[in-house]
């Protein structure tokens, strides 16, 4: 009877935490996927109601209640009142400078390329963030985890192909040289902030918490900046809020959450994998509350990505 309980016990301890772990990772493909559909659902005549600069903003201070809620309850009267050096959290406006600046770049491109262009070049930042993963925190990948990548490039661009409709005379590729420098700029420093905050979480021997909230107060204040000096008094901060858009804001601010826990104890790579697999999650949430058609073809970059998964990880 003891051995039969040590096992049971054993074996709990082994797959408890690979269970939690996968479900994380799935609640974060779902919130991800079900993006694109919320923000379609938002528009009213065709547009969205509200301030996309706002939205961004509001998200920020969700994450950085939420951090700050979750600092007091866990840590309690141990939270440090002050870091060990202004270094310390200086180090964190980085990664929040390099996402405000992709942010705008996402906007300031849609003018020199179409979405289905953006949406297959953006893949090369899975390449980009695999280079400088190797490169900067000495994680040699082997050669059937770079294939997986490749193959996970490859399906991000097969999925994007797959959207376009031929049949629509709008519905063409075109790039401008200016677009793609653009986009490559994007792809760099996507890559350059997710490897840089995965360093960062794990250099430093702070709670999560903590890091979460010097991190978002960053955010906070550079989004808010943003946002306030582009008022043009056409729409107020909450103006246009709908219970989709809360629900935009509620699900973006837990996968913000959930990443920095994945770059804190995983790898930058599973965030690759999570993006990717977003992108078949949000074709099929389309399909079924938006009425899209799905082909055939878009078995082609299911199957990519599921064997992609598998050469990385075996």
């Amino acid at each position: 009877m003891i051995v039969i309980h040590n096992e049971g016990a054993r074996y709990r301890r082994r797959w408890l935490p690979r269970l939690k772990w996968g479900a994380l990772l799935c609640a974060m493909v779902l919130i991800y996927g079900s993006h694109a559909p919320l923000i379609a659902l938002s528009k009213v005549d065709g547009r969205v109601p509200f301030d996309p600069s706002s939205c961004v903003l509001m998200i920020e201070v969700v994450k950085l209640l939420a951090s700050l809620t979750t600092l007091l309850a866990t840590q309690g009267r141990r939270v440090p009142l002050a870091p060990s050096s202004p270094f310390t959290v200086a180090a964190y406006a980085v990664p929040a400078a390099l996402y405000a600046l992709n942010n705008n770049l996402v906007v300031v491109m849609q003018a020199d390329m179409d979405p289905s262009s953006f949406q297959v070049l953006g893949n090369l930042k899975i390449a980009a963030t695999a280079a400088l993963y190797s490169a900067c925190l000495g994680k040699k990948l082997r050669r059937g985890q770079w294939l997986g990548l490749g193959l996970l490039m490859a399906a991000g661009a097969c999925h994007g192909y797959s959207s376009l409709d031929w049949a629509q005379p709008g519905d063409k590729l075109h790039v401008t040289p200016r677009g793609l420098v653009l986009v490559l700029a994007y792809c760099l420093i996507s890559g350059l902030a997710a490897v840089y905050t995965e360093k960062m979480l794990k250099s430093q021997r702070l709670p999560l918490s903590l890091q979460n909230v010097y991190l978002y107060i960053f955010g906070a204040l550079l989004n808010g900046l943003a946002r306030f000096s582009a008022l043009t008094g056409e729409k107020s901060l909450l103006e246009g809020y709908s219970w989709t858009v809360w629900a935009i804001v509620a699900g973006q601010a837990a996968n913000g959450l959930s990443m920095s826990l994945v770059l804190k104890h995983g790898s930058g790579v599973t965030r690759l994998f999570v993006i990717s697999c977003s992108l078949l999650v949000n074709a099929v949430l389309s399909w079924a509350l938006l009425g899209l058609q799905l082909t055939t073809f878009f078995l082609l970059p299911v199957a990519m990505v599921a064997l992609a998964a598998y050469l990385y990880y075996k």
